[in-house]
């Protein structure tokens, strides 16, 4: 069976600073509880559930939805680093699709702590090993500067160098992000910068400063996915359609290649974006929106040319057009995105689904664009995985 898949619901809390938030039981609940108001159904309603974080105890899913009910259906629990919302997403949409259920849930949260991301276990061998050994490779290694900003820094530093990149290019995607987010009343960082402030923060790695960097951040957001059968059955709109999703790992050119830029996953974004495109028949200069992983500025810009938004060797102009905000071509991240709505890393993919359902809804207020029939949702974790879902209306 091949179903349609509807967006019943979506729901999220307000993203916060470490140790500002609730715990990841509480804030899961209520998000999961928001997606069903939204949707207008019960838990009980809900088949299978996919609850995805990183930082958390076995079985922390199941302590998280039970707040809602104990209904005894299936909880699976799923980790796949900063992709992991869309791994989640990704699980309860096959199983809506293949016909397994009708209804699911897919559920992401993150209570983070401070500071840069570490390894939790040290006594076995560590996920990114072959990755941080093709990086020293590659480039220089700072002991003072975070891991994940030597790995995007790196790429932009890379990207930079080929295409003669101005330091101002990177720059601008951090404003635009605040920009983004004053309008947003679930983001951490609202606050206006100017391109200037940006440049003007600490230095991190390559063309990357501290305001260029997305924050630990705690929260959660939800999904529910049906079937247009069970929406006429219960008598819910759910008008948002999943049209096309792929979800890719590394491949070769990761680390025969030698680039920093394949490294932190340039080709899987590539890959799940021709994917998405041949699923559906719908092409990049169908889309009004995107909201795409930005944990970096420089994530973002190569992030343009891997979804096809831009050809590549063209992300400069592409800026300093405003064909990446409103106005222009497209506008990415209106949520402010990671940089500045944050990257609690368990949620941020289900975080994105909200905005652009919000968004295809005409619900999305101050932060509405304007004619938006399709919306393109990109979510990459290191390790690696790399989701990319194409949104229509019904």
């Amino acid at each position: 069976m091949s179903n349609e898949v509807r967006v019943a619901g979506v729901g999220m809390i307000p993203f916060t600073k470490p140790g500002a938030s609730e715990t990841y039981n509480i804030m899961g609940e209520k998000a999961a509880a928001a997606a069903f108001k939204d949707a207008g159904l019960p838990y009980s309603a809900a088949q299978q559930v996919y609850v995805g974080y990183v930082y958390g105890d076995s079985t922390a899913g199941q302590t998280a939805v039970y707040g809602l009910g104990l209904s005894g259906v299936p909880i699976i629990n799923v980790n796949n680093n900063c992709a992991t919302g869309s791994s989640a997403l990704f699980l309860a949409r096959q199983a809506v699709e293949s016909g397994a259920v009708e209804c699911a849930l897919a559920l992401g949260f993150e209570e983070m702590r401070p500071g840069a991301l570490g390894a939790t276990f040290n006594d076995r061998p560590s996920p990114m090993a072959r990755f941080a050994t093709e990086m020293v490779g590659i480039q220089d290694f700072d002991p003072k500067a975070p891991g994940a900003a030597q790995f995007f820094g790196g790429a932009g530093r890379e990207y930079a160098e080929k295409y003669d990149t101005r330091r101002e290019t990177f720059a601008k995607i951090a404003s635009k992000a605040r920009t983004h987010a004053q309008h947003n009343p679930y983001a951490i960082f609202k606050d206006q910068l100017s391109v200037e402030e940006v440049l003007g923060s600490p230095q991190i790695y390559g063309p990357l400063t501290r305001f260029q960097c997305c924050p630990p951040t705690c929260g959660a957001a939800a999904a529910v996915l049906c079937t247009p059968e069970f929406a006429a059955k219960h008598g819910i709109k759910a008008e948002v359609v999943i049209k096309g999703q792929a979800m890719t790992t590394d491949g070769p050119s990761t680390f025969d290649e030698h680039s920093m830029i394949k490294l932190i996953g340039y080709d899987m974004a590539k890959a799940a974006a021709r994917q998405v495109y041949e699923q559906t028949g719908i092409g990049p200069e169908d889309v009004q929106v995107v909201e795409l992983h930005d944990c970096f500025t420089a994530n973002e810009l190569l992030t343009y040319e891997a979804l096809g938004l831009t050809p590549e060797g063209t992300a400069e102009k592409f800026i300093w057009d405003g064909d990446n905000t409103y106005g222009g071509r497209y506008v990415t991240n209106p949520s402010g995105g990671l940089l500045s709505k944050g990257h609690p890393l368990g949620a941020t993919g289900l975080a994105q689904c909200a905005e652009l359902v919000w968004q295809l809804r005409g619900e999305a207020d101050k932060r509405q664009v304007e004619g938006v029939t399709h919306a393109l949702q990109h979510n990459l974790g290191l390790g690696g995985a790399c989701v990319v879902t194409l949104y229509g209306k019904a």
